[in-house]
């Protein structure tokens, strides 16, 4: 059985591993533990846990219980004391407060939710991302990063403040995997986090993994403002440290309504212009659009609609690509 890697968090990795766990995969995540935005920043800041959003995200995707604990660590309250928070992120949180050690968090989790596959926190130290630009502009905590859509530059540096050694378990998995699917997912706050924690480059390196990239959709205000497929590819692989061996790429129609929106926060389709003298892998091309609107609800006060995607990639057309690839 293949061992198939995807590492990320937030909403992407959502999306490629809801497809996955329904193949016959030995399947895992490696998920980035460095959000400080929405409910789990305030989890965070107010009760001193670790991040517990994109690891819910993780744990929700592989989940094989019955709908309702699903739609519960789903489920995000709109008024009173609570409103703003997940419960999928209060639980983990209350589970971190009674457990023993974060693998025991998990593995509870695991049982309550009967996940099919394996999730892996990439460090169990308290860190933020950080990033300078090429306007001189230094800005620090993933939340504020996801916010900064006034930034017009590119990040010229990433780093961790400070800086965390990577779970050992999660490096394993990396190092023994036979596929590692990075993406899609916002570079500089879900996917470059965890790149930047010591000891996952150097086994990234010297791995004999294969490595899938998934390209995004669409730019990202304040991260990849105005990049093309080429300039994903070389941000990836400057904190990668090696290039993917296999790119995925969109040729499905947007529609114009759902560009509209993203325009009017300073985004745009991430144009191709991968070719033979930028990217010497093997390029998968296909329709991988998923029309359904996503947009978060304007009830939700305590999340900027802004932070949301309303375009995803589609969960079983993304994962019949992925499948001609890995087995």
């Amino acid at each position: 059985m293949k061992k198939v890697t995807v590492l990320g968090g937030g909403t992407g990795t959502f999306v490629v591993l809801s497809g996955l766990k329904n193949y016959n995969v030995d399947l895992a995540a490696v998920v980035s533990m460095m959000d400080s935005g929405g409910s789990t920043g305030r989890l965070r800041d107010q009760l001193g846990v670790l991040p517990p959003g994109d690891l819910r995200q993780c744990l929700v995707a592989l989940s094989d219980a019955p709908l309702l604990w699903r739609k519960l660590f789903l489920y995000r309250f709109e008024s009173g004391d609570l409103a703003g928070h997940n419960f999928g992120n209060i639980f983990l949180s209350a589970l971190e407060k009674v457990s023993s050690s974060y693998d025991e968090v998990i593995d509870s989790a695991n049982n309550v939710l009967k996940t099919k596959g394996k999730v892996f926190p990439i460090t169990y130290e308290k860190t933020n991302m950080c990033v300078r630009y090429e306007s001189g502009a230094l800005v620090k905590t993933e939340g504020n990063i996801d916010k900064n859509f006034s930034e017009k530059t590119k990040v010229i540096k990433a780093f961790l403040e400070p800086s965390v050694a990577a779970n050992p378990k999660a490096l394993k998995r990396i190092l023994y995997s036979d596929y590692l699917i990075i993406g899609p997912g916002d570079l500089y706050t879900s996917i470059i986090p965890i790149l930047l924690v010591e000891g996952v480059k150097d086994v990234v390196e010297k791995a004999k993994t294969k490595i899938i990239y998934i390209m995004n959709l669409m730019t990202k205000s304040g991260q990849t403002t105005h990049y093309k497929a080429s300039d994903h590819l070389q941000d990836i692989e400057r904190y990668l440290g090696r290039k993917p061996d296999f790119l995925i790429l969109n040729t499905g129609n947007i529609p114009d309504s759902i560009v509209d929106w993203y325009k009017r926060a300073n985004e745009e389709i991430v144009v191709n212009d991968i070719n033979s003298q930028n990217f010497k892998g093997k390029t998968m091309k296909a329709d991988l659009v998923d029309i359904r609107e996503h947009q978060k609800p304007q009830t939700e006060k305590f999340v900027d609609p802004r932070v949301r995607s309303i375009l995803r990639h589609d969960t079983s057309k993304l994962a019949k690509v992925i499948e001609k690839l890995i087995l």
